[in-house]
């Protein structure tokens, strides 16, 4: 049963922007914290963003504060990340992922499949 679902990565132009989507089941998304992360080829898997089921908390790592969003509606089980003014380095594939409780700090345990953000310079 397939429980995160990645959309709405693609090629973009370095200084452009995508919107990265992730339908979740209901179970999985309930209650659940949630986060984006990325990995590029050669590189450790990075977290990127997360935010509390509440929404009232979220995170952004230092590299993408200002140009990252990540932000959720409870009421479609979707999550999102707005990605503006992208770089070379933002380049990788994008994970989207869900942890027990309210908290996005911590272990995540359930995962997408992954989309592909290229960033051409």
């Amino acid at each position: 049963q397939v429980q995160l679902v990645e959309s709405g990565g693609g090629l973009v132009q370095a200084g452009g922007s995508l919107r990265l989507s992730c339908v979740a089941s209901a179970r999985t998304f309930r209650g659940n914290a949630m986060g984006w992360f990325r990995q590029a080829p050669g590189k450790e898997r990075e977290f990127v963003a997360a935010i509390s089921w509440s929404g009232g908390s979220t995170f952004h790592t230092d590299s993408v504060k200002g140009r990252f969003t990540i932000s959720r509606d409870n009421t479609k089980n979707m999550l999102y990340l707005q990605m503006n003014s992208l770089k070379a380095e933002d380049e990788a594939v994008y994970y989207c992922a869900a942890r027990s409780g309210n908290s996005w700090r911590g272990l995540y345990g359930v995962w997408g499949q992954g989309t592909q953000v290229t960033v051409s310079s």
